[in-house]
């Protein structure tokens, strides 16, 4: 698998590059422990949200609309999912990172995904993009063994837990559509529907 860089012309269909000082929230996440294995999601951390930057996300890609920025960080390898919002997410790399991205447009019947529509590319650490909320995402790769951290930028409220039943079966949690690699079993033993076929990515 090619991996391209976010600045790649290829990237314009998936996102955009954020001109913004990232120094003091990636030295906030500097500070959150590296676990020993498996990664680790916290959808709303206030010491994020206390930081100027928090101010420009919310004005310059969600419109003024309240807004989260949280935190992913460990260790991850495969492609095993993809999920969508009805929103952008901001994506803010505290060490170096891969996205496997792709289109919501090729979903097919019944929200199959065929993993070969799948382009990676690579965010720094520093920088800042926003991901369309037309762009299937997940977990980020890391880079080096020492694993990835990414700050989650989105609208308050996404992600976290469902107050009840809805009756879509892709609907994860709140603002989050879920299809699972159909090797996922672990994830599909916590309700995910079986979506994604052919190969599912390691890198």
């Amino acid at each position: 698998m090619k991996i391209h860089r976010v600045t790649d012309p290829e990237f314009a269909r998936f996102g955009r590059v954020l001109s913004l000082d990232t120094r003091d929230i990636v030295a906030a996440g500097d500070a959150i422990p590296m676990p020993d294995e498996g990664s680790s999601y916290v959808p709303s951390r206030p010491e994020f949200e206390a930081l100027p930057i928090a101010g420009e996300i919310k004005r310059a890609v969600f419109g003024d609309l309240e807004t989260q920025l949280g935190y992913t960080w460990g260790h991850s390898h495969r492609l095993n999912a993809l999920e969508w919002h009805t929103c952008s997410e901001v994506n803010v790399a505290v060490r170096d990172l891969i996205l496997l991205l792709g289109d919501r447009r090729d979903l097919e019947e019944g929200n199959r995904f065929d993993s070969a529509k799948v382009v990676a590319f690579r965010l720094n650490r520093g920088e800042a993009i926003e991901v369309y909320a037309t762009t299937l995402h997940f977990c980020p790769i890391e880079v080096e063994e020492s694993g990835f951290g990414c700050v989650c930028g989105l609208l308050k409220g996404t992600n976290t837990p469902l107050a009840a039943p809805t009756g879509d079966p892709f609907l994860f949690r709140v603002n989050k559509w879920l299809i699972a690699h159909e090797d996922n079993a672990a994830l599909i033993a916590r309700g995910a529907v079986p979506g994604i076929y052919g190969e599912n990515y390691t890198l």
